[in-house]
């Protein structure tokens, strides 16, 4: 029995390094060819008005509106309709987007689109929104593959009609990036589809839609951003523009953040935070970002927990977790934006780091625990986390099942 158990033993751990080196060999090669990659950036429109113009100069006569129901009943969209009325542009709007998009959200505007002879796509609010106006347009352009076949990296390869994502939520970096995360209806498996034909065409920077969103969706979605810029900066495919991307975000969302969530008029305040989310959004889309999401995207789909909250709540978990493996970055971070000193060590500078994280967390009455979390659950999550993670995700330090699971028996409630 004993030899059994110590080959057994031996074997797994043989299995545990062979995936570890695997993981590290693809994301070492991914890097390589980040230069040669056919990354691009949409083109930026500081105006809702302006979206009208660039229907009439591609000839688009009807358009597709993608939001959620928030968004709508808040009157966020009356400006934009306004000026495609005044131009004569028909739109049809859906507004059954749920927090976390769902492949039946996604069916149910394709077939809208198809039905109403719409023309172009319009994803008008957060994530959710712009994800499931991306997950449509690659629907369009691949009608007879399903959603769960394009899961993962270059699965559509056909381009989609005109993609306009307008960024009213302060938040999800989706206007910029080449994904779109989904939500199987009906296993409830949350996954990423990853295709450069995803970039939309134009992004929306306006920040008077903004102005509405109350103040924890501001903070919640603040910290969403803030999540994209660390853990792009700290995962191991990171270059130059990349990380210069994620320390202006950073700086951005720790001077402006508090701004918008006391005074939500600050119209400079909220410009600022949208460069920020974009800031963001540019670097994880090339370099990638960690477990904090994976962990955030499982959660997601079991619980519609809301992606930005989930990530809010798992930020400062999961740098603690990493340890020392992320002390030298997170206290260049610290020193950029003014948290540390320069003859701070490493160690203190991330702690400093890590704690200016927690306060805002608490600041903005953000929870450390989940309360939907079930213990039974966790080992069929950190399998899902650990799925999604690797070998894609450059992180710091490579865990397995078992090491995802204690990350979610810290934020699980007693």
């Amino acid at each position: 029995m004993n030899i059994k158990y110590t080959k057994l033993t031996k074997w797994l751990h043989f299995a545990y390094t062979f995936k570890k080196i695997y993981c590290r060999i693809f994301q070492s090669c991914f890097k390589l060819v980040i230069p040669i990659l056919p990354y691009r950036t949409p083109e930026i429109l500081k105006s809702t008005s302006l979206i009208s113009y660039i229907c009439m100069d591609n000839h688009i006569s009807k358009v597709m509106v993608i939001t959620d129901f928030t968004v709508h009943q808040l009157g966020i969209l009356n400006r934009m309709c306004e000026h495609l009325d005044h131009h004569s542009i028909s739109y049809v709007i859906y507004d059954k987007t749920v927090a976390n998009p769902t492949s039946d959200n996604v069916e149910e505007t394709k077939n809208l689109y198809l039905s109403s002879n719409c023309q172009a796509l319009i994803g008008f609010g957060g994530g959710s929104s712009m994800d499931c106006a991306k997950a449509v347009g690659a629907r369009l352009a691949r009608p007879k593959k399903p959603l769960s076949k394009m899961e993962g990296i270059l699965k559509i390869w056909k381009k989609l009609p005109l993609l306009i994502c307008v960024l009213a939520i302060a938040r999800t970096g989706s206007e910029t990036t080449l994904a779109a995360v989904i939500v199987d209806s009906k296993t409830r498996h949350k996954y990423a589809i990853n295709d450069f034909n995803l970039i939309p065409d134009y992004a929306v920077l306006d920040p008077k839609p903004t102005l509405s969103l109350p103040p924890f969706i501001t903070a919640c979605t603040g910290m969403d951003a803030l999540t994209h810029a660390i853990e792009a900066y700290i995962g191991n495919s990171t270059i130059k523009k990349t990380r210069a991307y994620a320390l202006k975000a950073t700086k951005l969302i720790f001077e402006n953040i508090y701004k918008v969530y006391e005074d939500g008029n600050d119209l400079e305040a909220r410009s600022n935070m949208l460069d920020a989310v974009y800031y963001a959004g540019h670097a994880f889309t090339v370099s990638y970002v960690g477990y904090v999401h994976a962990i955030a995207h499982s959660l997601g789909g079991k619980y519609n927990i809301a992606h930005g909250l989930a990530n809010a709540t798992l930020l400062d978990v999961v740098l603690k977790q990493y340890g020392e493996s992320v002390y030298k970055k997170l206290y260049e971070m610290a020193l950029y934006c003014g948290i540390c000193n320069a003859n701070d060590s490493y160690k203190v500078g991330a702690e400093r780091f890590i704690e200016q994280i927690t306060l805002m967390k608490k600041y903005f009455g953000i929870s450390s625990t989940f309360s939907e979390l079930k213990k039974s659950d966790i080992h069929k999550l950190a399998i899902y986390a650990d799925h999604e993670a690797n070998p894609l995700y450059p992180v710091p330090v490579l865990w397995g099942v078992k090491e995802l699971e204690k990350v979610y028996d810290f934020v699980v409630e007693d």
